[in-house]
């Protein structure tokens, strides 16, 4: 159960096998744990102690593996930072965790320097870019830091933290979720099983490794003693040529991507032979999507995991032989699957009893891929992590094959093209506007996204504001997938209980009147 481990376990099987490729870069099972032994060395020369916290904001690269494994390997705590973020989302994590190191790619480095210039307590900035590209004044660079001595591995593992994912909060705040050596590695091992993941795996790593669903499987691979294929972002031809070229066996995607794919005019014309599984996840696919993959793509099977960062991240999964519409498997696509071989998913009452199959509950998780909890919110973690079962927020039930459906969430969150916004994050930044009164924000059906940031908002008297006024706004607070999609505005008061709270159940209804659920 130490993610090192796995490192040295591969390079000492495989050590000639390729391990990690992108575009002309090309490691070595060997030449990548050295690496990464050189690069451990150099942060402990910047003065990085056990535990302490190491911060990354860059888009996917191959460096961006060697940042998990050689923090893991100085026995540090790695903390990926969403690049979709606002100016001060990202400083309240660095602050939060406190983080004193922070890497940065050069598409983020003017916003790393900000941050400093800011009076963010970062010790050391270091640049994650080729070695002819010079560092700015004051920083450390990568590719020197990986030329120096190797450090003996630190020896963290089991409940050691290995990583602080943060993801959004309730009440506005992030909360940054404590992943331990022992809840990552099995999570991996899950992966292996279901995923079919061994040696001679080559897989594409698309989705960001900031979340901990395109993360995580940096982790399962590495143990597999697979090959990490890597591309900085979703865009469609280097996806297809990149399947292509290195004959690609596994990627994971949202549904949104699969989406863009499909209308690709040509994609039966690429050679993408070599490309067994498609995984999934962040939202259910809507089978329209997935009829017109399973006839455009007839040699890829389709796997979909369900669960979140607290999970690290997944619970359940839907099977290949479940995604079909034919035969006795028909009909369960739109199920989340069924429990993972560790994990005991119950659907259980406010009460904390467990309901009958076919009863709409909370969705609650047990097993040793559960958080430790979140970094600093003692409070908060005892209210999730209640006698031993994590409490998912989202309403469900299972049937008779064991097989999970999310029908609703009991947490007030919306999931928008794989992101996760929580609406008091949202409704925080609209209330910062001096014309906003009040405000409600919920999740709206898109074909597009799965669910839509929209807002309900009422103006302040005498004054006068617009939807793109209010957006604009919006956009210099909080990331920009965050933000409202669309606003109404209301003439009174919205809508309320007797309690005087906001009825969002009521603002919800005729949004999502025809569906069959309340989630997309």
């Amino acid at each position: 159960m130490q993610l090192a481990q796995t490192l040295r376990r591969s390079a000492l099987l495989y050590p000639n096998q390729p391990a990690l490729i992108e575009g002309d870069v090309r490691y070595t099972w060997r030449e990548f744990a050295d690496r990464v032994a050189r690069l451990a060395g150099g942060l402990i020369g910047l003065g990085l102690a056990p535990g302490d916290r190491v911060a990354m904001l860059a888009d996917n690269s191959h460096r961006y593996v060697e940042f998990f494994f050689a923090v893991f390997w100085a026995g540090g705590i790695a903390v990926p930072i969403n690049t979709r973020w606002a100016a001060p989302e990202v400083r309240f994590a660095i602050d939060d965790c406190g983080a004193r190191i922070l890497i940065a790619d050069p598409v983020h480095a003017a916003a790393a320097e900000a941050q400093r210039q800011d009076g963010a307590e970062l010790a050391q900035l270091i640049l994650a870019a080729d070695r002819d590209m010079p560092a700015l004044a004051g920083w450390a660079h990568w590719e020197d830091l990986a030329l120096g001595t190797p450090a003996e591995d630190a020896g963290r593992g089991f409940e050691d933290t290995a990583c602080l994912f943060y993801t959004g909060g309730t009440t506005g705040r992030s909360k940054g979720v404590m992943l331990s050596h022992a809840n990552l590695v099995t999570n991996s091992l899950t992966a292996m099983l279901n995923m079919d993941i061994r040696g001679g795996t080559v897989h594409l790593h698309v989705s960001p490794m900031f979340h901990v669903a395109g993360g995580a499987r940096l982790f399962s691979v590495t143990l597999a003693g697979g090959t990490h294929v890597v591309i900085p972002k979703f865009e469609i031809e280097p996806f297809l040529a990149t399947i292509e070229r290195e004959r690609v066996n596994i990627t994971i995607i949202v549904p949104t991507m699969l989406n863009r794919l499909m209308q690709h005019p040509d994609l039966e014309s690429r050679d993408l032979s070599s490309l067994k599984l498609l995984s999934y996840g962040a939202s259910p696919m809507p089978a329209a999507l997935l009829k017109r993959a399973l006839e455009r793509l007839p040699g890829v099977r389709f796997l979909q995991s369900y669960g979140m960062t607290e999970l690290s991240p997944v619970a359940t999964v839907l099977m290949p032989e479940f995604h079909t519409f034919e035969g006795p498997n028909a009909g369960f696509t739109a199920s989340a699957g069924q429990p993972v071989y560790n994990a005991d998913v119950a659907i259980r009452d406010p009460d904390g009893n467990t309901l009958p199959l076919g009863e709409i509950g909370e969705v609650c998780v047990r097993g040793p891929m559960v958080m430790k909890g979140y970094w600093n919110q003692p409070e908060l973690t005892a209210e999730v992590l209640r006698n031993g079962w994590m409490h998912t927020g989202d309403g469900g039930y299972m049937d008779e094959h064991g097989l999970l459906y999310v029908v609703d969430r009991i947490k007030d969150m919306i999931v928008t093209g794989g992101e996760n916004v929580y609406s008091a994050e949202v409704e925080d930044a609209l209330y910062a506007h001096s014309a906003v009164a009040e405000c409600a924000v919920i999740g709206i059906p898109s074909d597009q996204w799965g669910e839509a940031v929209h807002a309900e908002v009422v103006v302040k008297a005498g004054m006068f504001v617009t939807d793109a006024d209010l957006i604009e706004h919006c956009k210099a607070r909080i990331a920009g997938f965050k933000c409202p999609r669309s606003i109404r505005f209301h003439d009174g008061e919205l809508p309320k209980s007797g309690a005087g709270k906001i009825l969002k159940t009521e603002l919800r209804a005729p949004f999502w009147q025809d569906r069959q659920r309340a989630v997309n």
